[in-house]
């Protein structure tokens, strides 16, 4: 690999002795990664299905590596059981400690790693929100939210500046995965080595130190801060570190965590723990929900066919958008006022004037048990539902979840012996 020769001699300088092996460490291959979704399944039951051999990541308990590719493509993968993610990659989220019942922000979220490892640390209490500035990537979050069911989500696509004026002092735990120069991508995506310059180390060290500021203003009394990037700068991570906290008094550092490619067995990364001082806790208006009577029916007479107990098996507010979108909004979450808001909560539905349709998000988010008509199916039945064709089913008629043996996939509808297909054309597997 053709490394910059700046950036070989900034490595050298900074890690001495140990540069050789680092050096070394680009001969090898990319390092593959897989996180288990406990959301969906827990972890050992997850080894007892998954057909590849799985060895375990040290800093993440649910983390694993793995030596097959195209795993994307695999039923279970569409069914959110696991999250692929490069194994250093994964220190970042586990040191923020988010909590059941807890406010908790992923400011720079996408593509959404990060964001739905804090989500399974929340087991669906408290609020969570993941925000991306880049319109296309914050899709891809969403995206991502959605197949791994996570139901107490809200995913905006904002600066984080509009975001901090929206909500100081507001959050218990933020993470800041902070854009960056990536010199820790270089093997995974080659692009990035031509990409690079210290031009560019300079700018994203600008706009990382803006990023943390803003994220500071939004971290209650109390709370912790966690910095992190796939980068090996001294300007992007050990320098910004303390520039921040010459800039604040009322942080502290607790931890610092520096994964190079040839200490550990990952393409690298950098992660800080911060935490505030005591001192200012927030609060926000509560979500707006807007109601809607003749919507809110519709869609109870579909859950008394739909869910295993005639109604929905979660909490929370129904609000109808005036296009007849349906959600149902978690406690606790907050008004978002002006900031661009692609998903809050979970995705229901929508309302057509007369009869309510249900969305691919809400079987997403279920388990086989929850819903009265659930078609599980092998993993070859399942390739031809997730090509969109139709599968055979000995069920009654109606609105039923389609599932890779007992986790979800998709909707389907079954009308006398055959599913007709409704997994949304983008999700699809191409023929």
């Amino acid at each position: 690999m053709n490394l910059p020769e700046l950036f070989l001699a900034r490595m050298k300088e900074k890690l001495g002795e140990s540069f050789p092996d680092f050096l070394s460490a680009y001969q090898n291959p990319p390092v593959r990664g897989l996180r288990v979704n406990n959301l969906k399944i827990p972890r050992e039951e997850f080894l007892r299905r998954f057909p590849y051999s799985l060895a375990p990541v040290p800093w993440e308990e649910n983390g694993f590596y793995v030596q097959e590719e195209k795993l994307g493509a695999h039923p279970y993968h569409f069914a959110g059981m696991y999250y692929l993610q490069e194994p250093s990659a994964m220190c970042a989220a586990p040191l923020l400690g988010a909590a059941e019942g807890e406010r908790v922000l992923d400011l720079c979220a996408a593509p959404g790693g990060k964001t739905t490892r804090l989500a399974q640390d929340m087991k669906g209490r408290g609020i969570l929100v993941a925000n991306e500035y880049d319109s296309v990537r914050a899709r891809a979050l969403s995206q991502n939210v959605e197949r791994l069911g996570v139901t107490n989500c809200a995913v905006t696509n904002a600066d984080s500046f509009r975001l901090a004026e929206r909500f100081p002092a507001y959050f218990d735990k933020v993470l800041v995965d902070a854009p960056c120069s990536g010199e820790g991508m270089f093997k995974k995506e080659p692009l990035s080595v031509s990409g690079w310059s210290m031009e560019n180390v300079i700018y994203c060290a600008r706009r990382q130190a803006e990023i943390l500021e803003n994220a500071a203003r939004m971290l209650r009394g109390g709370g912790t801060l966690v910095y992190s990037t796939c980068t090996f700068s001294i300007e992007e991570n050990e320098g910004q570190i303390a520039a921040f906290l010459n800039r604040h008094s009322e942080f502290e550092a607790v931890q610092t965590h520096a994964l190079y490619p040839h200490e550990v067995r990952g393409e690298g990364h950098f992660a800080a723990v911060l935490k505030k001082k005591a001192g200012e806790c927030g609060s926000a208006k509560q979500f707006a929900v807007q109601t809607n009577k003749g919507a809110e029916r519709a869609f109870a007479d579909f859950a008394k066919d739909f869910f295993a107990e005639g109604k929905l098996p979660f909490l929370g507010k129904i609000s109808t958008l005036s296009d007849g979108r349906m959600y149902l909004i978690p406690e606790g979450m907050p008004d978002f006022g002006g900031i661009r808001v692609l998903r809050a909560g979970i995705e229901l539905g929508e309302w057509d004037g007369k009869l309510f349709k249900p969305a691919h998000a809400l079987a997403m988010c279920l388990s086989g048990g929850n819903a009265a008509k659930f078609v599980s199916l092998g993993i070859e039945q399942s390739e031809t539902y997730l090509r969109g064709d139709t599968v055979e089913c000995a069920l009654a008629n109606g609105w039923c979840v389609v599932g890779v043996e007992e986790f979800p996939l998709g909707m389907g509808k079954i009308v006398n012996g055959r599913v007709k297909n409704h997994l949304p054309k983008g999700l699809r597997k191409i023929k």
